[in-house]
């Protein structure tokens, strides 16, 4: 029995209801056996006066196989071309019927399912927020090879289609429509099919409802083709924009570029052929697979609960306590108010937590101004959080976050004081970023009830909760946390409990090497460029220079009076510049008088202060061998993490290492790069690297491990 139920009605209209095995409809074997089977069927038709393509799935269709696409190796380049040979012959197959075909769109369209979309000849929409409609193929490192860069170059020209295919982007059916990426919406799911039979008798006896604009006599491209004065001109600036935004690290941009563009100089069908060949050549990339593997995969068995204990009933907060209206605590109750959570936020003064209230109102003006919230809805949210400086407001607060300075006394106190408040069963987080839940928790009555929810900044925008399990943290404490973190719609990681847990830790050795090198006497600009160079979202001094060499001092610190210092590795180099920057010269970081650089109307400068004392032109470090020291640095930690049980999943460091450090994208995270660069070349480039420049580059012993085993890091 076909997957597509096919249904022909007394006025000559087919319905191809798409209902695939599984739960949605993928573009995979069994689609292009059923679709085949479709066409020709469609192809011998008497009597028909048209087509229409529906789901019986909530979603329309939901794109390409990403299983078969993973599986591609090298060598299967021929064998891939024709199988997109054949999915683009059905579709033409599709738009030269001489009956119009319209797509009835009932939920999301992406990727293939938009594709699929763009060879019928009109796309009817059902106008929900549930429906989104793109092609985001690019930020799986792959571009839309079903023909979607061909037909949106030809629907919408080339300009306006490029935002679409190189930034992914999705849209609502009222954006869509506006766009011209759909032709018409309906209110109800119920008026879709009628709507759709409508507009097909509506068009008997119009020849022309059936061609496509591409397919029609002297059809031009809206906006011109690519030799047109105005786009050769974009054409022209287009390659250095992109390699400035993606630093030549991600070939699917690139690909996307070049296929637009032949689509917009060459005939349709020549066209097509181009596009065929730029995927084949992007699914065979390490790229490709490593963003398909983490983004896909490992996101939506994360966001799935994976690490979530199982047998723990859903935890929903509803009213939470926020101590400390500082940066972080500001941005936590902003979250947690819009996620329409009861929020009670605490400083030592009512004034200072409502300038912490304020922010939130701030963020929420902002968003009126960009069409994105109303006025009433502002005030819902703002009339969720009270500010006070009253511990008695905290009473019957589910869960409590303390957001106070990295101060394990402080801290204490805090816990001692407050902790009574909670209700019944309530759940206690601290939103520290380095110091261990376990000795945080001997304060606290009930430790099993204590967990790490640690935030990165700016809160608002980063999209990662790292949640730390200590030594006798429960599982409802845990449930509580990741249900927490997802209800304000974050992604939450679950590790166990460490000195800098994973992301702090991890991320401490990027700066840590970037010290070291100019302490070496590297140029400083040298080295915090190749920072960028190798795909981190800045260079490593200027990254210290943000988080504050004066945060860095006091963490030190923090952590000789707990008798824990250096406990990951020396740390001599580090430590030597910060008292240098902040001790010496009274300089703790950008906003605290500036760091390595001088900031100033804008501009950022070295400070010469720097070069002075560190520079040394006698020394000469190869720039491959600076971007290796970089990014083999906090691979290596990432591991030693995995190795040691900190990290509890690879899915977890993956990640975490790419939404809350900012591992470059190509890598798919830092322990999915290890897999693409080959776990043998990774032991031989850490021995090489640990010669030259410390045992702190020794390879990890998990990687022979998986070595011996046949295995990768899964």
């Amino acid at each position: 029995m076909s997957v597509f139920k096919y249904e022909k009605d007394a006025d000559g209209i087919v319905t191809v209801t798409m209902d695939q095995t599984g739960p949605v409809n993928a573009m995979n074997q069994e689609f292009r056996v059923a679709m085949g089977e479709t066409v020709a069927k469609l192809e011998a038709e008497e009597g028909l006066s048209g087509v229409i393509f529906a789901s019986a799935k909530k979603v329309f269709f939901a794109g390409g196989d990403l299983n078969e696409l993973l599986a591609f190796e090298k060598g299967q380049e021929a064998e891939f071309m024709s199988l997109l040979t054949t999915i683009k012959s059905y579709f033409r197959t599709l738009e030269k019927l001489p009956v119009p075909v319209v797509s009835a769109i009932n939920g999301a369209a992406l990727g293939g399912g938009y594709e699929l979309c763009l060879a019928c000849n009109y796309r009817l929409a059902y106008n929900h927020k549930s429906v989104q409609v793109g092609m985001p193929e690019v930020t799986l490192g792959l571009l839309p090879g079903g023909g979607g860069v061909v037909r949106t170059v030809n629907l919408l020209g080339l300009q306006a289609a490029l935002p679409y295919l190189m930034e992914g982007k999705k849209v609502t059916p009222e954006k869509a429509l506006k766009a011209g990426m759909i032709d018409e919406t309906v209110e109800t799911l119920e008026e879709l099919l009628p709507r759709a039979k409508a507009y097909i008798l509506e068009q008997k006896g119009n020849e022309d409802a059936a061609i496509q604009p591409w397919d029609k006599k002297g059809f031009r491209i809206p906006g011109g083709n690519a030799n047109s004065p105005k786009l050769a001109q974009v054409l022209m600036g287009a390659p250095a924009m992109l390699a400035q935004k993606t630093r030549g690290l991600l070939p699917a941009p690139e690909q996307i570029l070049n296929c637009a563009t032949e689509a917009a100089r060459l005939d349709f069908d020549a066209a097509l052929v181009i596009e065929s060949r730029g995927l084949t050549y992007l699914v065979g990339t390490p790229e490709a697979k490593n963003l398909i593997t983490t983004f896909f995969f490992q996101m939506n068995k994360l966001n799935g609960g994976a690490s979530r204990p199982k047998d723990v009933p859903a935890q929903t907060t509803k009213k939470v306590g926020v101590l400390g209206a500082g940066m972080m605590g500001q941005g936590i109750a902003y979250v947690s108010a819009k996620a329409g959570i009861e929020v009670i936020l605490k400083d030592i003064s009512v004034e200072a937590a409502e300038k912490g209230k304020a922010y939130s109102a701030q963020l929420l003006d902002k968003a009126i101004s960009r069409g994105r919230m109303t006025e009433e809805k502002k005030e819902q949210v703002l009339a969720l959080i009270k500010p006070t400086a009253n511990n008695e407001d905290l009473q019957g607060c589910d869960l409590i976050i303390e957001a106070v300075f990295e101060n394990i006394e402080l801290k204490n106190q805090i816990t001692s004081a407050t902790e009574q408040y909670l209700c019944e069963g309530g759940i206690w987080g601290s939103n520290t970023s380095t110091l261990p839940i376990t000795q945080l928790a001997e304060v606290s009555s009930k430790p099993e009830n204590f967990i790490g929810v640690h935030f990165f900044s700016p809160v608002d925008k980063m999209p990662l909760v790292e949640i730390i399990c200590g030594d006798k943290t429960g599982d409802i404490a845990l449930a509580k946390a990741f249900d927490y973190a997802r209800q304000i719609k974050k992604t939450p990681i679950v590790v166990n409990d460490s000195l800098g847990f994973f992301t702090s830790r991890t991320f401490g050795t990027y700066f840590d090497e970037g010290a070291r090198m100019v302490v070496e006497g590297a140029h400083p600009i040298k080295v915090d460029n190749l920072g960028k160079a190798i795909g981190m979202p800045v260079g490593p001094l200027t990254v210290h220079d943000e988080v504050s060499q004066e945060l860095s001092r006091k963490a030190f610190e923090t952590w000789s009076a707990m008798g824990v210092a250096e406990k990951w590795g020396e740390q001599k180099a580090l430590r030597e510049v910060i008292e240098f920057l902040t001790v010496q010269n009274g300089r703790g970081g950008r906003h605290h008088n500036g760091g390595y650089f001088e900031y100033s109307d804008g501009n950022k400068t070295l400070w010469p202060g720097v070069m002075e004392k560190f520079y040394n032109k006698e020394v000469a470090i190869d720039d491959q061998d600076i971007k290796d020291r970089l990014l083999f640095r906090q691979v290596i930690e990432s591991l030693k993490c995995l190795e040691t049980n900190v990290l509890r999943s690879v899915t977890d460091g993956n990640i975490g290492s790419i939404m809350g450090i900012g591992a470059p994208l190509w890598t798919g995270g830092f322990i999915q790069f290890v897999n693409t660069y080959g776990l043998e070349n990774f032991q031989a480039r850490c021995t090489e690297l640990a010669e030259s420049f410390g045992e702190r580059f020794t390879c990890p012993a998990i990687v022979a491990e998986k070595i011996a085993a046949g295995e990768t890091f899964q």
